[in-house]
């Protein structure tokens, strides 16, 4: 089937979106930030932890965390709206309050839920642009955090406090944290996206210097063998 996307070009078959140099900006820098002050002490046994996050592109959310050591899993869908089982063209059209997201499922015996918002915020994308990131504007790429936990929201608020207060960005973070309430898995063609379209415009110039960043500001917790959805 044709399907216009708001990243692409209209093509036949599925589409490959696709952006040239000039079209859009370069994915921004890596920012240095601090380990977060409250946070959960690692698991003493091994287990399953999801989180679900949302900033921008799914594309690149999810490139980022299948790198990151202790992430079992990282599927790109859609939450935060009042749709049920949305497809890509009612999300895309902005009136289904979901947001692109990426459900991260992680042992918590090897990574926790704050080492993992601190990929988010230092290399993931940049929470302090609203309802838009890079190239793509609009509710549905706006910056959150559905926490499935109450723990996770305590120190999700308490990260975003204290990033605001230590001034590690020139804006205030605009990061929603909302109780998480469904997750709906995207199409086929989404998953795993960026590794299986390296050489896509909108990939390159995009999402692949935020992994690069993941490797290079973090690499003890970048990881070469891919997590999968």
């Amino acid at each position: 089937m044709t399907r216009v996307v708001s990243r692409g070009l209209l093509l036949i078959g599925v589409a490959i979106p696709m952006f040239s140099a000039l079209s859009c900006s370069a994915a921004s820098a890596a920012v240095t930030i601090p380990d977060p002050a409250v946070d959960a002490p690692l698991a003493h046994a091994e287990g399953q932890e999801t989180a679900v996050f949302a900033g921008g592109c799914f594309w690149g959310i999810q490139a980022v965390f299948e790198h990151v050591n202790g992430v079992l899993r990282a599927t790109s869908g859609y939450s935060g709206g009042h749709v049920v089982n949305p497809d890509y063209d009612q999300v895309s059209s902005g009136t289904t309050g979901h947001a692109e997201s990426v459900e991260v499922v992680f042992d918590p015996s090897r990574i926790t839920y704050g080492t993992l918002l601190k990929v988010f915020f230092a290399v993931a994308h940049d929470p302090t642009e609203l309802d838009r990131q890079g190239p793509d504007e609009g509710t549905q790429y706006r910056s959150a955090l559905f926490t499935t936990s109450a723990e996770q929201d305590r120190i999700a608020r308490a990260y975003i406090a204290q990033l605001d207060a230590a001034h590690v960005y020139a804006r205030p973070i605009v990061t929603q944290v909302t109780p998480f309430s469904a997750f709906y898995t995207a199409e086929a063609y989404h998953q795993d996206f960026a590794r299986k379209h390296p050489d896509n415009a909108y990939i390159a110039i995009n999402d692949a210097p935020k992994v690069a960043n993941l490797k290079k500001e973090l690499p003890a917790l970048y990881t070469s063998d891919p997590a999968r959805p």
